[in-house]
This record gives structure tokens, sequence and C-alpha cells, in this order.
């Protein structure tokens, strides 16, 4: 019997065989092939005191790979399909800089290299791949030193290279985001990493102005840009100190989008700051810290203006929590998406066993749930991957029965609508166990494939990485045969093409 391809042609892998009559294979309609699963399902892997990975400073490059590799692998058994990789804690690198130097948190000692020396963002980036997940390399603009770092700083590190840029507050150190330099250097930093990575995404989160410290009489101590705000108004005229600085995180925000588009179209830019922006203009419920006012923070206008590809609000607050509910703040955030960029909130999962202070699993997984109630509102991101490894209270159960079934990220259409082609693939058996075989169209090249098999009156997926070629396909499923499949190829952008059906 001829295996016969609908809408491509076929690829000879092997002599095919005739396929038994319990998989008796029909062309199915299109109309009936069900559209692939979009969500969301991410992770951060944090970096910063060796909050996630590595364990503890000093492993060695093997320890250290081997510790990723298990991350990675729980992502993909969770069904979850992205990864948030912090790359630079504090104007360091977790990966071969030219430019800052290597972070203490790999190897304990600031400036020195893993041993034997590697390069972990491109091993990160390699891991997903191999696994069909995305991976957004997460920086800090502007933080130069945390107060966990304990090595001494590098001959490389900005406090020697551009000490004039770098500003002592509280606990910190921390570049001025009011002097251009700033700017300029953390840029070329982001264009270094996207020219030279295959990443999916560039990610920041909510640190921008250094949230507020105290002194030791309990007084706030002010940002010290004095010197930078008066040569700004020498230059430019009169502005309100806070309009300024809101203004040079706008600018950094706008221009950093812009920026990465130049240098890879298709990397998308994400920001996740807290959930806060200005709780007296977000509903009579909502109350706590003023984002707008501490920290210079208006991410309502970066999401309003579309400066971003995905805005993930850290809600790190229980569902029912008076003055931050869960549901009240995603509605309000979603009512300000005003240029239909993804909104995936996030979620502060690592509360789970977390001591006295510790959350229920029902309250990550209700959150999941009221996410899923708000249309275009198509994803989260959870905090953080240690969690995930620890397993507390059963965690990765709960999780799996919510992401039982596989699922695509969510198209970036508006960067690029094209839809690719749709792929060859060829149905075949090897040792009685039937296969497909499955290639990119002529010319194109493919990210992902989805599978679509139906037994019975069920159809089920798969979302296979596209390196991968082939898969066996099951004969029977809960007692139904295999009866119909469709295959779609997935672009870089998540746009994904009209199906090739198969029969025999």
């Amino acid at each position: 019997m001829v295996i016969t391809l609908l809408l491509s042609g076929a690829i000879t892998s092997c002599s095919p065989e005739v396929i038994p009559a319990e998989e008796d294979i029909h062309p199915v309609d299109r109309a009936d092939i069900p559209d692939t699963p979009r969500e969301l399902r991410a992770v951060w892997i944090a970096t910063v005191s060796n909050i996630d990975w590595p364990s503890e400073p000093g492993l060695s490059a093997y320890e250290q790979k081997a510790e990723l590799r298990a991350m990675f692998d729980r992502v993909e058994m969770l069904n979850m399909n992205a990864v948030i990789f912090q790359v630079r804690p504090a104007t360091d690198a977790l990966y071969k800089s030219d430019f800052e130097p290597w972070s203490e948190y790999l190897s304990g000692k600031q400036g020195q290299s893993p041993e034997p020396e590697y390069d972990p963002l491109e091993f990160a980036v390699e891991e997903a791949r191999r696994r069909g997940l995305e991976l957004h390399a997460w920086i800090n603009p502007f933080r130069s030193k945390h107060p966990s770092a304990e090595s001494e700083l590098a001959e490389n590190h900005l406090i020697h290279t551009k000490p004039d840029i770098v500003r002592e507050y509280g606990r910190h150190l921390w570049m001025d985001p009011g002097h251009p330099e700033s700017h300029e250097w953390s840029m070329k930093v982001i264009r270094d990493i996207v020219s030279r990575y295959d990443i999916d995404a560039m990610h920041i989160d909510d640190y921008f102005y250094p949230y507020r410290e105290r002194d030791e009489d309990g007084n706030e101590i002010d940002f010290p840009d004095s010197a930078t705000y008066h040569a700004y108004v020498a230059e430019h005229g009169e502005i309100d100190r806070n309009d300024w600085r809101r203004r040079n995180v706008d600018t950094f925000i706008e221009r950093m989008h812009k920026e990465i588009k130049e240098v890879n179209p298709e990397v998308r830019f994400g920001v996740s700051p807290i959930g806060l922006w200005r709780p007296d203009y977000q509903g009579d419920d909502i109350e706590g810290f003023d984002a707008y006012e501490s920290i210079y923070a208006d991410s309502r206008k970066w999401f309003a203006n579309g400066w971003l590809d995905y805005f993930t609000p850290q809600l790190y607050w229980p569902t029912e929590q008076e003055g931050q509910k869960y549901r009240v703040l995603v509605d309000w955030w979603h009512e300000q998406n005003e240029k239909d960029r993804h909104f995936w909130p996030g979620n502060f999962t690592n509360r789970i066993g977390y001591g006295e202070e510790t959350w229920p699993v029902t309250e990550i997984t209700d959150q999941i749930r009221i996410t899923r109630d708000f249309p275009g509102t198509t994803g989260n991101v959870h905090f953080s991957m240690r969690v995930l490894m620890q397993n507390p209270e059963n965690l990765v159960d709960s999780l799996m029965t919510l992401y039982e079934e596989p699922a695509l990220v969510p198209a970036t259409d508006w960067i690029d609508d094209e839809q690719p082609s749709s792929p060859r693939a060829e149905l075949f058996r090897v040792h009685s166990k039937p296969k497909l075989d499955i290639r990119p169209a002529e010319n194109e090249e493919a990210w992902l494939y989805v599978v679509k098999t139906r037994y019975g009156d069920e159809w089920k997926f798969d979302i296979i990485p596209a390196w991968k070629q082939q898969i066996a396909l099951a004969p029977r499923k809960d007692g139904a045969g295999l009866s119909g499949v469709a295959v779609t190829a997935v672009n870089r952008l998540g746009v994904e093409s009209d199906p090739v059906i198969i029969s025999n």
C-alpha cells in the first residue's frame, strides 16, 4: 500500500511497510484539526546570590553543567516551554564577555572563569534548543554590585574602568541611569549578547533605580545623582528631578527595544516590573508600594506604548490578599494592554515550602487558572527554578496536571506574521512500529514541529524540536487506534504553518 501525503511531497527515509488495519489512517478534514494549544509556561533561573544556579560558587564546570541539564530536564518534563536565564546580575557576566568580568557566582571570585572554562550562556542555549525550549537572556541594566557579592571587584569591573558612572548607594554599587554613558555601556552589552547568541529574547526585571535604602538613623537615602541632574538642567533646562529620573528609565526601555530589533528583529524584549505601578490609580482595592514614585518606573507607559514584546508584572501576593488581590491586578493590567502585546504575569512560586510563611500549592494553581480566565493573558512565569527542583508539597504533580498537554508559546506576529510553508512528512515503519519522518519545506528552516494524532475522536499533541526530524507514533492510546495524523511547522516567532495531512 502506498503512503499518501497531502500538501507536500514525500521523503524517502527507508522502505515503508503496509500499515495494519488498526492504524487505518484516513485523510482528515482540515476543519476537524484542532488548533495547537498556546500558553507561555516559563521559569526564571536566577544566578544572583546563587539563588537557583549554580547551587554554590566554585563548582567545577562539569558539576555546573549537570545541575543546569537537570533543570532543563525538569522544565521539559513539566511541558513548560521557556527559560529566563540570568546572565548579567550586576555588570558581570555568566558568559564570555569582552566588556565585563566573569561573575563571582560561578567561581567564587569575580573575573575568574569556570574550570575548565566554558560559556554558560552558550551551553544553556544548546540545552534549550535540544529540548525545544525558548531561552531568554536576563540582565540587570544598572546594578553594578549586589550586597551578596563577597570577592574583590575585578580589574575590568566598571568601578575601575568607568568610575564616573558608578554610584555607591547603601549596600549597592549602581550605574547612574541619568548618565548618558551608563546607557551607552549597557546598550553595548545588550547588542553584544543579541549578536553572538541564539537567544529568543532579552529580559529585564524590576531594578531600574534602586529600591530605597535607609541610613543608620532610619532616614531614606536619596540616590546620589545631583551632579548628573544639574548637568542635564544646565544643558536642557529645568525639569522636576523625579520626572527626569523617570524619563531616564523611559528612554532606556524604549531604546533597548529598538536596539534589539536593529541587531536581530526576531529577538523579543520582555520586562518584568513589580506588579504595583501607582496603587491609587489601580483601583480602590489596590494599595502598597508606588513604583512610579519610589524607583521611577512608569511601567504602565512602557506597556501601553508597546515598547516591549511581553510584559510580566511580578504579582507576588496571595490570591486574596487585601490590597493586592491577584484577579484585580491581572484585570487592571489586562486593560492597559493597548498595543496587544503578550501579557504573562509573574508568580511567586518559591513561597511554596517557605517555612512558616509558606503558601499552599493551590495558591499557585489558582493563580494559573485565574490567568487563563482573561483572554489575551496567555501564560505565566514562575519564580523560580529552585522550587521546581525541590518539589515541596508535590508541586510538580500539581503543575503537571495543569500543564498536562504541551503548548506553543503564543506567536509574536506583530514582528512578522508571514506563515511558514507546511513541512514535508512521511509515514513509515521501523521494526513494525510506525514513525513519522518530518523535514522543513525546501529552502526553509523550522524551529518546531507539531504532530497532531487522532485516536478515536480525541486528538493528541506532540511538540518536537525540528532537529529531531523523526517521531514514533503509538498504534493505540486509551484503547483507540490511530486514525488521523497532521503535522505543522513553527518558526522562531511562533507562527504556525498550515497542516500537512497524512493518510494510508
